[in-house]
C-alpha cells in the first residue's frame, strides 16, 4: 500500500477529482465526492496499519523469543511474557527494579571499597 505506484494512483484521482470541478460547477455533490472518499480510505487505512504493526510486533516476538532461547544463561521464563496479564507483567518489572537496586547497591560499595583502598595507599 505504501508505494510509489499507489501514491501516483492516488494524486491522478485528486487531479482528476480538481478538473472535473468546472464540468460539476464546484457543487456539493462533487465535494462529498471527495470527502467521502477520504473518509473511507482513511478508516480502512487504520485497520490495514494496525494488522501491519501486529504482524511486526509478532516476528519482533520471535526473534527475542529466540534469542532468550539461544542463550544458556537466560531466564527462559521470559519467553511469552506478553502473554501475562497487566498484575502479573508489573509484579515480574518489581522483581526486576529490585533486582537492579541489590546491583546498584553492590556497585556503590564496591566503588566506595576501591576508592578507600586507593585512599589508605597513598598515605
Amino acid at each position: 500500500m505504501g508505494s510509489s505506484g499507489v501514491f501516483i494512483i492516488a494524486l491522478g484521482g485528486v487531479i482528476v477529482w480538481g478538473l472535473t470541478g468546472p464540468y460539476f460547477h464546484y457543487s456539493d455533490s462533487w465535494q462529498l465526492v471527495i470527502n467521502t472518499s477520504t473518509t473511507i480510505i482513511t478508516f480502512l487505512m487504520v485497520f490495514l496499519i494496525q494488522n501491519t504493526q501486529n504482524r511486526d510486533a509478532r516476528a519482533l516476538q520471535l526473534k527475542l523469543d529466540e534469542i532468550i532461547r539461544s542463550n544458556r544463561l537466560a531466564h527462559n521464563e521470559m519467553i511469552n511474557i506478553e502473554e501475562l496479564s497487566d498484575g502479573e507483567l508489573e509484579e515480574l518489572a518489581k522483581h526486576y527494579q529490585k533486582i537492579r537496586e541489590e546491583c546498584d547497591q553492590r556497585s556503590a560499595k564496591r566503588v566506595l571499597r576501591d576508592s578507600e583502598g586507593h585512599d589508605a595507599s597513598r598515605v
